[in-house]
Order: C-alpha cells, then structure tokens, then sequence
C-alpha cells in the first residue's frame, strides 16, 4: 500500500482579481476550491493513475471535513486524525502577479500524535509512505526524523519532500526518493546555482548521504537524475505554464506509480517529468491523458 502523510493539509482557495489594489475592494473574476496540501496532491495524482493509496494525516473542523468528503468523492481512501483545531484555509490570489496567504495550522496535541503513532506501527515491508510539506507549527521541528524513525521500525520504504534541514537530518535512513528544486538545493549547500549543469555534484552528494534516488527539478530547464552509479538529465516538453502549484507533488506521485510498478528507475524518472510537466500546463493537477500525451516527448540523456 501507498500512503501519503499530510500533516497540515488547508482548503486551497483560489481567486482571480483583475488588476489588485491593495487597500481598496476588490470583486473577484473566479473563484476555484481544493483539498490542499503536498501529501493531498500527490495521493490525487497517484490516483489518476489509478494507483490505490491511502491518505494519512490530522484533520479538523468543518474544512476537514470538506477535505475528507472531497478526496472520498475521488474514490481516494483517507484515514486521517481528527483534531480539536479546524484545519487551515490557504488564500492563493492570482492578479497581475500572484499572491498566497497561508494560515498556521492548528495546535496538534500529543494524544493526536500517539494516534499518527499507532497508525505506523502497522506498517509493513511491503509499504512505502510519501511525506509532504510543512508541519503544524505545534509539531517538533524534528517530527519528520521521528515519523521516519517509526516507518523504518516497520521496515517500509518511504520518500520525503520538505524544508532543507529536515531533509538532511533525515538522509542516513536511506529514502527511496527526495526531489528538491534549485532553491531548495541552494538552501542545502548554502550556494548559488547559475547553470544547470552546477547541480551535479550536489545530487551526488545527497546520494553519497543516503538517499537512494535524487531527482533534481529545474522547472523549464528540465530534471536531474542521480542513482548510485549514474546521472541522468530529462529535457522538460514545451508547454505554457498555467499553474505553479502542484508541479513537484505530481513528479513524485508520477516517479512513485511506474517505480513500484516496473521498478524501471529511467521510466519512472520519465514518468515523474511527464506528471509534473502536465501539472504545470493545468489549471488543477495532471490528468492520465496528459501524462501519457507529455511521456512521448521526453527524452533521457546518460551524463
């Protein structure tokens, strides 16, 4: 089984504003929302293509609520915890340039924490859990280590994608996959990338400190590959960009279903920039058909 940790999923609410002026009322041209949160993209892109998966993390109020029914009205599973606190809103206003506003979260007490607890303990060898985005500010900042400490007890594989030092505290337990992008992988090496051939020996590293499979994201200027033995380089298909949002979360998700599907690392590697790719040229995430349409024009060079 798939499952995807959430731990501070938001409704995502989207407005178009024509020519935004701060201090002054503004009426809206459309409004859109979704279940957000990195974990939630992914567990709806892994959906899409048609890969069974379960959706974990804390929930509250009745905009958990609304994220539960949604994701259950996909046909995607979700165990989630309910808290006391109402899950948060995040406000992404589209103008002439685009803006977000992100609530906290809400206050995670340690009973809510032993519940996530109990939930790994059921791990077994043949699952792999996906662990996405920010934390609850109530959280320890060493939460991700400690969730990752529990899948490893269990001996489940797992893939991570969050902040720099999170990351790298975790890279000794040997994740399946990471996929930073050129900030994030500026913020790790404390430098700055000015082609993007400079990431090479950074994805090297990061390999050489554990993890398994390094996929690096440059947006438009394509994907990086790292293995143990090899580096790869995947061209990124033309498109018009739509949406900035849920690219990275549709990599992954597209990366995960072919590997443990094949376990053919260079057609997932495809797959992964197809899913992330078909996102970005979307107003919401990635389709199968787009995928599948994007698939056929991406092509892998062995560095």
């Amino acid at each position: 089984m798939i499952y995807t940790v959430t731990l501070n999923p938001s409704i995502d609410y989207i407005v178009g504003v024509e020519d935004f002026k701060p201090g002054k009322t503004n009426r809206t041209t459309f409004e859109q929302k979704f279940p957000g949160g990195k974990g939630i993209n992914v567990s709806r892109v892994l959906k899409e293509l048609e890969m069974t998966n379960t959706a974990l993390g804390f929930v509250g109020g009745f905009t958990g609520k609304y994220i539960v029914d949604s994701l259950h009205e996909l046909g995607i599973a979700t165990d989630f915890i309910d808290v006391k606190d109402d899950t948060r809103i995040n406000i992404k206003l589209k103008s002439d340039v685009e803006s977000e506003i992100n609530g906290q979260g809400p206050n995670i007490t340690e009973d809510e924490i032993q519940q996530l607890r109990n939930q790994f303990s059921k791990l077994t060898r043949e699952d792999t859990v996906i662990l996405s985005g920010s934390k609850p500010p109530s959280l320890p900042e060493n939460f991700y280590e400690t969730l990752i400490q529990w899948i490893d007890e269990q001996g489940a594989d797992f893939i991570i994608d969050t902040h720099a030092n999170e990351l790298l505290q975790v890279l000794p337990y040997q994740p399946l996959l990471i996929k930073p992008n050129k900030e994030e992988l500026e913020e790790l090496f404390h430098i700055t990338i000015k082609t993007p051939d400079e990431v090479i020996p950074y994805g090297k590293e990061l390999v050489n400190r554990g993890a398994q499979h390094v996929i690096l994201s440059l947006g438009g200027d394509g994907a990086y590959f790292f293995t143990k033995d090899d580096v790869f380089y995947g061209q990124a298909p033309e498109g018009k960009v739509l949406n900035s949002v849920g690219a990275g979360d549709s990599m992954i998700a597209g990366f995960t279903a072919e590997y443990l599907t094949s376990h053919d690392r260079m057609e997932a590697f495809k797959v992964g920039i197809a899913a992330g790719s078909a996102t970005a040229f979307s107003e919401d995430l990635a389709t199968k058909k787009d995928i599948e349409k994007l698939l056929q024009k991406i092509e892998i060079t062995k560095i």
